[in-house]
């Protein structure tokens, strides 16, 4: 380019996360440039070569900064494409011997995918340069000398070359990025929306309490030192363009290395910064070292619940500013809902006068901090919905009363009682709405109900709570020292916001309530389940864990799949079938994890067959026999549909058990399986295995299941479901339905 020319104003394009298009706007004026045409994660602007190498090295905020060769309309095939591309002189831009590679988005009727797109400008390109007599390009898809940017949209294609090269928000100082990573540029527009800029002349501190690799801290280091954000780049677009002043380059370089020199030194800013993972403040620690500041940043290695405000920190005023983590799964949720609340509560706490600001992709957890947001901004963090809360921080006694929320109906409930009503969270339960301290209090007078239960039994794993309550529809298991929480679909006609947050009131009072920790609460929303879907798995932790249930030890995982392992209301029904088994042959039908087979065998079964469709439970079941030393060779497990198990099957059996689900329609299965429609065909052929003198053991689920009035006719037909709940189920008799079948005497 001739020195006129590169004095004369280009026409550019910078693109950021959406939502925060009009910070990238004022930035852009800030530093020089003249902005146009506002887009959605854009703006367009005007501005001289060296404007655009600043705002390159300068930007907070921008992702790339495009420069604008083309855009043209009434754009649909590759042909029009490519002949918009190859009339662009690409010998001004493209020095001979240099690499190439196209960035092409969006679509058309004609061109569906980004890869063809990019094929056609690239072609476009090398028609242009070969009809200039230059040498084909090579494509370097990783480092290039050029990076062409391509945007077609509603027939709009826009051609450009990509002035910034990587994305902007690499400022090259983080490699350790902890668990949940937030874009450099993306941290900066939150800290430029709670007011940092202003508040660090004001001389406030910041603090972030839960600084994972401390990129909210480091950024914010940076605007304090005065420090361009891409200083220590490397290399931008720009070096390998053909059109680059390598000259207006240096100079606003050591600009800017003078300015981060001055401003480290002079910087008097309090930036603090806690977690309480090793690992995390030691990934921030090297990120701040790379970035040129550690300095500047105190770390210091904390949890929320031990955060103390430092003795040196005297300011009246100042910015609490975190990106805690949003739950994204239901099972993340109970560790969730305290930590938010435990952060209003110490916002309250230590820094009243200061501001908070939450950035969160689950503002329901955002409710959790009992606080109210002055403002809040719709951002994107990622494909992420999100948004940033700011909040005055008042007095601990100024916090605002929860808001009552409507009824979800439950089946059999029950209204608290008048003594529920009555007491009072200094001596029963933890604090919480009004609704939530009434199941906190239900908690802990379930769980005195149980006690001498408990202690007779000696049961470890027990049901507290059954939706007791109408407003929580949720079931409560203990599992020792562990809690697994069940959550009932709430009915259409209740609003599923109101729903959310009974369900994060219950999880918020509950570790108390139960004197468990948070992180040992596991949390499933039960629906109703079709085919294999209780099966499979709802995440892959793999950790499990051993309970005691009588003799027996069996495995339970509460994590992975919708079922743990082990139905706590069949206790009974093991139980017995552990009685009855002794010297006797046992076959154990849909065995699931086969508990009720262990139970049988340390009863004293002389062997057993236990069969099930699927492999993930049959080896579980095998765990279970190895974790109680069973002989694997009198007690096998047989992977088969039941149905076709039994029509083959010739051996007999002395104990039968079988509990079929409700309904399947697996694709292992030949046909749907529904126990109300299919119970007689399956009883009748267990019975042509079942012994003379011996008896079967049939269980199900189904909660308005009736026998088939032909059974009672052909065998002798006890109903057990009466005696078949222990006192932690006695409020919900209709769980399940067990009866006894035996041969009829001749």
């Amino acid at each position: 380019m001739t020195e006129s020319n590169q004095n004369a104003p280009l026409s550019l394009l910078a693109t950021c996360p959406k939502g925060i298009e009009g910070l990238l706007h004022d930035e852009l004026v800030a530093l020089g440039a003249t902005p146009g045409k506002t887009t959605v994660a854009g703006v367009y602007f005007t501005a001289s070569q060296a404007i655009a190498y600043r705002v390159c090295l300068w930007s907070r905020l921008a992702n790339r900064v495009i420069l604008t060769l083309v855009r043209e309309s009434m754009i649909d095939t590759a042909e029009q494409v490519r002949d918009v591309v190859a009339r662009i002189a690409w010998t001004q831009h493209l020095a001979a011997g240099n690499t190439l590679a196209v960035d092409f988005h969006g679509r058309s009727e004609h061109i569906r995918h980004t890869r063809f797109g990019a094929q056609t400008v690239k072609d476009g390109v090398v028609d242009a340069l070969q009809l200039a007599g230059q040498e084909r390009p090579n494509v370097d898809t990783k480092t290039p000398h050029l990076r062409i940017y391509a945007h077609l949209h509603r027939m709009n294609l826009t051609i450009g070359l990509d002035l910034s090269g990587e994305s902007l928000h690499r400022r090259g100082y983080r490699r350790d990025v902890g668990h949940a990573p937030l874009k450099e540029n993306l941290a900066a527009a939150l800290l430029v929306r709670a007011g940092w800029p202003e508040r660090l002349k004001a001389g406030e501190p910041l603090i972030d309490p839960l600084c994972g690799a401390g990129t909210l801290l480091i950024e914010a280091a940076m605007m304090a030192a005065d420090q361009a954000p891409n200083l220590n780049r490397e290399r931008f677009g720009f070096h390998g363009w053909a059109g680059h002043d390598d000259a207006a380059w240096r100079e606003l370089k050591r600009e800017a290395e003078a300015r981060a020199s001055i401003g480290r030194k002079r910087c008097k800013a309090q930036l603090l910064g806690f977690d309480q993972s090793p690992a995390a403040l030691t990934a921030a620690k090297s990120n701040a070292m790379r970035a040129g500041i550690p300095a500047l940043i105190s770390l210091h290695g904390q949890s929320l619940a031990q955060l103390t405000r430092p003795e040196t920190l005297s300011a009246e005023s100042g910015l609490l500013i975190t990106n805690p983590p949003y739950g994204e799964r239901l099972g993340e949720l109970p560790e969730l809902v305290r930590l938010y609340a435990q952060l209003g509560e110490k916002a309250k706490a230590l820094f009243p006068g200061w501001t908070l600001a939450v950035f969160t992709g689950n503002p329901d957890l955002g409710h959790r901090l009992a606080m109210r947001a002055h403002k809040q901004y719709a951002l994107k963090n990622g494909a992420l919905d999100a948004k940033l809360l700011l909040m005055e921080i008042g007095g601990a006694e100024h916090s605002p009363e929860v808001s009552d929320a409507p009824r979800v109906s439950a089946e059999n409930d029950a209204e608290p009682t008048t003594e529920e009503r009555q007491e009072t969270p200094q001596t029963s339960a933890p604090k919480g709405s009004d609704n939530a301290q009434m199941f906190a209090n239900r908690l802990v007078k379930n769980q005195k109900r149980l006690k001498k239960w408990l202690k007779q039994s000696g049961e470890t794993s027990y049901r507290i709570y059954d939706a007791d309550m109408p407003e929580y529809a949720l079931a409560v298991d203990r599992y020792g020292d562990r809690v697994h929480v069940q959550e009932y679909a709430a009915p259409s006609s209740v609003n599923p916001t109101q729903a959310q947050k009974r369900l994060y009131d219950a999880l918020e009072v509950m570790p108390e309530a139960l004197n468990v920790d948070a992180s040992k609460i596991y949390i499933k929303r039960r629906e109703r389940q079709t085919g294999s879907a209780q099966y499979q798995k709802r995440a892959a932790s793999g950790e499990r864990f051993e309970v005691q249930e009588g003799a027996a030890r069996l495995w339970v995982n509460l994590r992975d799949y919708l079922d743990t392992g082990l139905f706590l209301d069949h206790r009974p029904v093991r139980r017995m079938l552990g009685e009855m088994a002794s010297g006797k042959r046992f076959l154990n039908l849909f065995c699931y994890t086969a508990t009720a087979t262990v139970q049988a065998a340390l009863g004293g079964a002389s062997d057993s067959v236990s069969v099930d469709m699927s492999n993930t439970y049959l080896e579980w079941a095998k765990d279970n026999f190895t974790l109680n030393k069973l002989d694997t060779r009198l007690h096998r497990v047989v992977r088969d549909d039941c149905f076709r198990w039994l029509e083959t099957a010739n051996a007999e059996f002395d104990l039968i058990f079988m509990d079929p689900p409700t309904f399947s329609n697996s694709k292992k299965m030949r046909d749907t399986l529904d126990v109300q429609r299919d119970h007689p065909r399956l009883v009748e052929l267990a019975m042509a295995r079942l012994a003379p003198g011996g008896t079967l053991v049939f269980s199900n689920n189904q909660r308005r299941f009736k026998l088939d009035e032909t059974l009672s006719e052909q065998f002798a037909v006890e109903d057990i479901t009466g005696r078949s709940f222990d006192p932690d189920f006695q409020r919900r008799t209709n769980l399940h339905h067990v009866f006894l079948l035996r041969h009829k005497a001749s």
